[in-house]
């Protein structure tokens, strides 16, 4: 064989599928958190992970680390299924249980905090990888301490806003509801329940309606932490909160760790809870292939890398049927 033909042959059988397997196992990106009103890890990621200006947000990071912020966009339940209520346990809504958010969940009057109104408000949820789902909006009873950990029993019974498939503009699906009267510092507590798969996102937004008055009581302190992040939360008004911009989002990609394999879907768990302890439909099992889900910043992404891999595909066909027909004419011409 000529050095050519090696060369084409090596391109064929190595390179072209290597090229094939690297867009079908390519990691996808994290998921999204509330943006309006802010949530609190979107908060302090916008006020800058290694040095966040905010006594909460410090406290935040001296509990759990830089990396919660870094991976802001990743506050989950893989296995969630629509029992949310059952999976999250009290006092760590705000983490969803899992450690390395344990920061977003300490129990201060004075986290950055979003002002707000009762009535008509125009939601927004920015997402670094969409998926179909629906979204459940609950908000803290009349009487909430934000001084105490947060629990299941804070928060009415019933969102007060519930949307499905939102529509998703300039990378955050955009919905509207209808606020509850209140007064003072409250929460706002979102359940993104995807209907491809078991997995949930979840997100504290800190609200003012009037006056801030920084809470009835101040932060207890916490043995288990030390005490830069243990000191109690100061009476007033917290800092307004922020969303991360555009730039922030992609200087951080970077530091991320979240990445989730998207390629299936798991079945929920045999019972489904119907209807769910939150209130929320199980989510279905799709069909065997079935596109699972858009973890592009559009639903063309999935297309677009088939289509690409069945380019690749055929050029390479096309070169090892050129390399035979070489191969081919070249013994003939030996003979």
């Amino acid at each position: 064989m000529t050095v050519r033909r090696k060369a084409a042959a090596v391109a064929v059988m190595g390179f072209g599928p290597l090229v094939l397997t690297g867009l079908a196992s390519a990691p996808a990106s994290a998921h999204g958190s509330m943006s309006n009103p802010v949530s609190r890890v979107s908060a302090c990621y916008a006020e800058g992970p290694e040095n966040p200006r905010s006594a909460a947000c410090k406290a935040a990071v001296a509990a759990g680390g830089t990396q919660a912020l870094y991976d802001w966009n990743g506050v989950r339940d893989g296995e969630a299924g629509g029992r949310s209520r059952s999976k999250v346990p009290d006092g760590k809504l705000c983490s969803a249980g899992n450690a390395e958010y344990k920061g977003l969940d300490l129990a201060r009057a004075d986290w950055p905090a979003t002002a707000m109104s009762s009535g008509s408000f125009t939601f927004k949820y920015r997402a670094t990888a969409p998926h179909k789902g629906s979204f459940d909006l609950y908000i803290t009873k009349d009487g909430y301490d934000p001084a105490k950990p947060l629990k299941w029993s804070d928060l009415e019974a019933k969102p007060f806003a519930s949307v499905t498939d939102p529509a998703l503009k300039d990378g955050s699906y955009t919905f509207a509801g209808k606020v509850p009267q209140r007064t003072g510092r409250h929460l706002i507590y979102s359940v993104w329940q995807r209907s491809d798969s078991p997995e949930a996102f979840y997100t504290c937004s800190d609200v003012v309606f009037g006056k801030d008055t920084g809470g009835s009581a101040p932060a207890p302190a916490t043995p288990s932490h030390s005490a830069t992040h243990s000191a109690p939360a100061t009476a007033g008004p917290a800092p307004a909160a922020s969303a991360p911009s555009e730039a922030q989002i992609a200087a951080g990609a970077s530091k991320s760790t979240v990445h989730h394999d998207h390629t299936a879907a798991t079945t929920p768990a045999a019972g489904g809870d119907a209807p769910q302890a939150d209130g929320s439909a199980a989510p279905t099992t799709p069909a065997a292939g079935t596109h699972l889900a858009e973890t592009g910043g559009s639903s063309s992404t999935g297309p677009l890398a088939i289509g690409g891999a069945a380019v690749l595909a055929a050029g390479a066909s096309l070169l090892l049927a050129t390399v035979r027909r070489r191969a081919a004419a070249a013994g003939r011409h030996r003979s």
